[in-house]
């Protein structure tokens, strides 16, 4: 009996555990994810252009540039 007492508690442990290491990992991707793009929206982006066309831009341009790099050698 004091057996299964343990195994139920570490489950209710390991599932309480589970829970607050994903609310934990949305927090900081969401704080992160703000934090750049407000980055890229006062630094990065041309007139008239929104924050999710700079980011493709800058994008396609760092793929570019990477393809360029590597092409050469």
């Amino acid at each position: 009996m004091a057996k299964s007492r343990l195994i139920s508690i570490n489950t209710k442990i390991a599932e309480n555990l589970f829970v607050t290491h994903h609310t934990f990992e949305d927090t900081i991707i969401n704080t992160y994810t703000k934090i750049e793009d407000a980055f890229v929206d006062r630094y990065l982006t041309k007139e008239g252009e929104s924050i999710e066309q700079a980011k493709r831009r800058l994008k396609q341009k760092h793929k570019m540039n990477h393809i360029k790099k590597h092409s050469s050698k």
